[in-house]
């Protein structure tokens, strides 16, 4: 049972004493109507201590830390301050609401933790009647701070910023493709519908657009005449040529005549078909310009509209950044990916990465490994417009020159270059601009970019020296010390050292017969002297 009850609100933690409690009785309809009533909740608990937050930043800090069950420095200090360690003799018992905030808390302080249901209706009463039984405070004071204590905690939670939201670019891309199916739809509408009344416009003017304005423009093919030439030609793009030929067509047009009613239709849904197409356009110059504000470097990299894509399949930027190379570069396949696994074929090697010009460009031998290597720089694209303060469009463009050093080197051979190298460039780049602006020299580390590459003595440059002077030191020891141990060999290594050593035992033993017989002979010259 607890003694003691934790009580975290918006304005700061309070520790309560529970004075009067009731067991068996707890579930009972006067129990619960005891807690709701002030002057009887009043006698079963008491204010220990109150600590408010002293500003809106440290309220914030501490809801986070108690959202993710972390034991915060302020609220050990008052629990270190209020509650007397457990010992044999006094047992305290905190009751708290949250039994994750409570582990942490028995597992750095050592207090003994309840969250049974009996606490959570005493912690319920005491938030009920908060205002009252916390001192110094006023009705509204617990209001105010809650309002603006979740609006700061949603604002940190989803990263609020009006000029990054992905999911405008989601709502973009989708409505995007959905006005191009509409849009060929209708224009096809269109073409059979005006094609009764004018069936040799089509080939004339092939573009959708286009038609639709000069069949709104022309109505019916009998007022076309040399009056409407020039108007017709700035409709087709000034290419008065093609105007004449659709004024000489309309003249001598197959087509049938039509009623007043039916001409109307047709214009009406002529405007309405050059209308959607009007928006698409500004759709599309919306897309791109929202694009290059969230996500500057994946479109340099890929483009407006695949890198929207991207971001809509993965569901956000932040979902896209999580995502490693090898499932970006097949995202949007994934049912064929299934389809392989399940009847074990080939996997396949791109998704919506297969619109990227890129891969159109490389031969189909370097289809899948061009793929490969796009995707590693869209993911790293997409982390650094993710998760940098100030996103830029040159690392981007850095990536999209290695893609196109990597596609020569498929086809020439020549070595491209190294990543580090490209975005150690880019980071000098964008330190000079700062420079040039007005700065002292020196980029600030909490307003840079990215944080900048090591240099090229870096730690792995050390170790290697560390191994090779660790090397050089071994030598000279091996050198001073005993022979190295010997190699295992293989039978025939073994038979063909027998063999060798034979050879070597018979040579010696000829040349030491040699030498014994060349003494002899002397010796006996010497005897006849």
């Amino acid at each position: 049972m607890a003694t003691h009850l934790l009580f975290e609100s918006s304005s700061g933690y309070a520790v309560f004493e529970v004075k009067l409690a009731e067991d068996i009785g707890s579930k009972s309809r006067e129990m619960q109507d005891s807690i709701k009533d002030l002057g009887k909740f009043g006698k079963m608990v008491s204010l220990v201590s109150f600590s408010p937050f002293k500003t809106a930043a440290q309220a914030l800090e501490n809801i986070n830390d108690i959202s993710e069950g972390v034991l915060n420095e302020s609220l050990q200090n008052l629990l270190e301050l209020n509650l007397s360690k457990t010992s044999k003799k006094s047992k305290v018992v905190l009751g708290i609401a949250d039994p994750i905030l409570g582990k942490s808390i028995k597992d750095g302080l050592g207090f003994g933790v309840d969250a049974s249901e009996k606490t959570q209706d005493l912690i319920r009463g005491i938030r009920l009647h908060a205002s009252k039984l916390l001192t110094g405070l006023q009705t509204d004071d617990l209001k105010k701070a809650q309002l603006g204590l979740g609006h700061s905690y949603s604002r940190a939670k989803l990263k609020f910023n009006v000029n990054r939201i992905d999911n405008m670019i989601i709502q973009a891309i989708a409505l995007l493709d959905q006005l191009d199916k509409d849009v060929n739809l209708f224009s096809m509408r269109i073409r059979e519908w005006y094609g009764y009344h004018f069936p040799e416009l089509v080939k004339l003017v092939p573009d959708n657009h286009q038609y639709a304005k000069v069949a709104q423009f022309i109505g019916h093919k009998e007022s076309l005449d040399e009056e409407k030439l020039e108007d017709l030609a700035q409709l087709v793009g000034d290419n008065s040529t093609l105007a004449q030929n659709i004024l000489d067509a309309a003249r001598g047009s197959m087509g049938s005549t039509l009623s007043e009613v039916d001409m109307i239709n047709i214009n009406m849904f002529a405007e309405r078909v050059v209308s959607l197409s009007d928006y698409r356009k500004s759709l599309i110059s919306y897309l791109s310009e929202k694009m290059n504000q969230v996500a500057p470097s994946l479109t340099a990299l890929l483009g407006e509209r695949i890198g929207a894509r991207l971001i809509s399949h993965a569901g956000s930027l932040t979902n896209l950044s999580k995502y490693p190379a090898s499932t970006v570069q097949i995202l949007g396949a994934e049912k064929a990916l299934f389809r392989a696994l399940k009847t074990k074929g080939n996997t396949p090697k791109y998704g919506l990465l297969y619109h990227s010009t890129f891969i159109g460009r490389a031969g189909p031998k370097h289809k899948g490994r061009i793929s490969r290597f796009l995707a590693n720089k869209c993911s790293i694209a997409s982390r650094i417009d993710c998760y940098s303060d100030n996103p830029t469009p040159k690392f981007g463009e850095a990536l999209r020159a290695q893609v196109e050093e990597r596609l020569d080197f498929f086809e020439t051979g020549k070595a491209p270059g190294k990543n580090a190298d490209a975005i150690r460039k880019v980071l000098d780049q964008l330190g000079q601009d700062e420079d040039d602006e007005g700065s002292d020299g020196e980029v600030d580390a909490d307003n840079a970019p990215l944080t900048k590459l090591e240099p090229e003595s870096s730690k792995k440059d050390k170790k290697r020296k560390r191994k090779r002077e660790a090397m050089d030191v071994d030598e000279e020891a091996e050198e001073e010390a005993e022979p190295v141990k010997k190699v295992k060999l293989s039978k025939e290594e073994k038979k063909a050292l027998k063999k060798a050593k034979k050879e070597d035992k018979k040579k010696e033993g000829k040349e030491s017969g040699e030498k014994k017989e060349k003494k002899e002979k002397k010796e006996k010259k010497k005897s006849k002297d």
